[in-house]
């Protein structure tokens, strides 16, 4: 486990070698610790701009090869979001540390946890909450799939679809009371009445009738927050999410829904 001294001695080391590169315009501090927050347990999050004509794969694949010189990493890997490339690095201490970079053109704050450090920044538009319209329509679509997947004894299949049923009601919840619904990062600032019920839509094994339990929870859970965002839509859909979240099997009849769902896939 890595230490907040050789955190901040990494932390240094990259943001030495950024302000030592010419193909660098900007730097910045991002993520838990970037406005003086973060624990013993933050990783390292920066941000820099590319000068134009120069493409940040050329030069994180630069400063890979001096990381891993001076700290051997474990592995790396790349996340993209518009003309960003994040490289996200492991080293053996189990320290973890983000570099995005980013065209000078479009590096600026995309949220509030950002702290320039050097260099010119452009206005950027923020990144998005999610939908909460996809929100929505694929918390129904779960509630079909995870039934379906049940009656055909797809039992880990169907613990997935109701965890993202839970999931989903969590930053349906986030994003109608304030908070950032992204990657569960305001779930715990939610009110307890809204998270104590969920817990119940926690799967706690692969036996089927535990599975149709934590499903009807879920489904509960998630009508409540319907009623919260649209209390016509859930008078809409109430009937047949309740019928297929039911606990207990339903009579299957030729042509009924639950029968069609599974036909459907």
């Amino acid at each position: 486990m890595f230490t907040a001294e050789q955190r901040d001695h990494v932390r240094q080391r990259v943001l030495e070698l950024a302000r030592s590169d010419p193909r660098v315009t900007a730097g910045a501090l991002t993520g838990s610790m970037a406005l003086g927050g973060g624990d013993s347990w933050s990783d390292i999050d920066v941000a820099f701009g590319i000068a134009e004509g120069i493409t940040p794969e050329a030069v994180l694949d630069d400063w890979t090869h001096a990381l891993e010189r001076e700290w051997g990493m474990l592995h790396h890997f790349d996340l993209r979001y518009g003309s960003s490339v994040y490289r996200v690095f492991l080293l053996p201490s189990g320290l973890e540390v983000d570099v995005a970079a980013t065209p000078a053109e479009d590096f600026g704050a995309r949220g509030p946890q950002f702290r320039a450090l050097f260099g010119p920044t452009r206005h950027v538009l923020a990144t998005p909450q999610p939908s909460a319209s996809s929100l929505i329509g694929l918390s129904w679509h779960h509630v079909l799939h995870a039934r379906a997947s049940i009656e055909r004894h797809q039992l880990w299949r169907a613990e997935y679809w109701i965890s993202a049923i839970r999931d989903h009601t969590l930053a349906l919840a986030c994003l109608r009371l304030g908070e950032d619904a992204r990657e569960g990062r305001g779930v715990d600032r939610l009110p307890i009445a809204v998270t104590d019920p969920l817990a119940d839509a926690l799967v706690r094994s692969l036996d089927e009738p535990e599975l149709r339990r934590a499903l009807a929870a879920a489904t509960g859970c998630l009508l409540g927050e319907l009623e919260a965002w649209d209390p016509a839509l859930c008078a809409r859909l109430s009937p047949l999410l309740y019928e297929f979240g039911a606990p207990q099997a339903e009579a299957r009849k030729p042509g009924s829904p639950n029968v069609l769902a599974e036909q459907e896939g």
